[in-house]
């Protein structure tokens, strides 16, 4: 495994290390994602968790805490992200979560608490075994993709697993048995709104197969390029994405639809095609009032005619 931690190689205020976990069940149709992050120079860690129930209602959980250091467990609020020494990882949250009937109202209940449908006690904790070796991004990018996509950390790694465990909602339990889940872990300065756009889809076909392409689309067009396949046992690093597609709403934010065409470190071309489900938005807005919008999704996918392929669709887009 990666190194767990790393000391900040910059005194920008903003820099940060972040630890990312996302599972879906096709069987439940459970879906989640939560983030733990830590920036040292502002003595600050946030966390959340956000889980899309079966209902298409959406369970929400943030905070902010003053935090001066951080290690394993990584624990911000109720959310705990912890490393075992076998390289497995336990996710648990023993806590309250508000309820909303539609994810994409998610923000606005600080301002409209009408909007809340109730809030509930939740209990997750869910055990993850990895299935492939830990990829590492910026090894295998261009010295241009690096440079650009500095914008959201210097190295980010990315693993894929079975996950199993419970999570318990408002007194209804799911169980999860060997489902697909993926973590990733970045550190550095990340730009909220200072990108232009950018897509980070985890695709999950199969244990044998997996895909996840990364972009960010800079506003002169120019695009950093990341991620890999995992195909039979194997990472395969992504050397070109070619965003043939991408179709948003009237509003230009939420996305609707992507098509993608990649070409692997193997020279094999794919065509990844991809539909959006439910909408979770998280606004940011930085000291100067530029804003900007990070989807947090999940949709359905194919893969160079495979179907049934399914993961998050997350994307960034800057309000201009």
């Amino acid at each position: 495994m990666e190194p767990l931690t790393h000391k900040s190689n910059s005194p920008h205020i903003e820099w940060n290390e972040s630890y990312y976990f996302c599972f879906a069940d096709p069987k439940t149709n459970i879906r989640g994602m939560t983030r733990v992050g830590f920036k040292p120079n502002k003595s600050e860690g946030m966390s959340f968790l956000f889980l899309f129930l079966p209902d298409g209602t959406a369970a929400g959980y943030q905070t902010t805490e003053t935090i001066s250091s951080y290690g394993n467990p990584l624990k911000v609020g109720d959310m705990t992200h912890e490393s075992n020494s076998d390289n497995t990882w336990k996710f648990s949250f023993t806590g309250s979560m508000i309820i909303v009937e539609d994810p994409k109202h998610f923000p606005k209940v600080i301002n409209k608490p009408e909007l809340i449908k109730k809030i509930v006690d939740v209990e997750l904790h869910l055990d993850f075994h990895p299935l492939n070796e830990v990829y590492e991004y910026s090894k295998y990018m261009t010295p241009e993709s690096r440079e650009l996509g500095k914008k959201s950390g210097d190295e980010h790694w990315e693993q894929i697993a079975t996950v199993s465990g419970t999570i318990t909602v408002d007194g209804n339990t799911y169980e999860l048995d060997q489902i697909l889940g993926q973590r990733d872990h970045t550190y550095g300065i990340r730009d909220w709104t200072g990108v232009g756009n950018w897509l980070y889809y985890v695709v999950w076909f199969n244990r044998n197969l997996a895909i996840n392409p990364a972009a960010i689309i800079a506003d002169d067009g120019r695009l950093s390029i990341g991620g890999f396949m995992f195909k039979d046992g194997v990472n395969i690093p992504l050397k070109t994405i070619n965003i043939v597609e991408q179709s948003f709403e009237s509003d230009g934010i939420f996305p609707k639809t992507s098509l993608l065409e990649i070409t692997d470190w193997n020279d094999e071309k794919h065509s990844l095609k991809g539909s959006v489900g439910s909408i979770l938005p998280i606004p940011f807005k930085d000291p100067d009032g530029n804003k900007s919008v990070l989807i947090q999704a999940f949709g359905e996918y194919e893969l160079d005619g495979i179907s049934g392929g399914y993961g998050t669709f997350e994307t960034l887009r800057k309000i201009h």
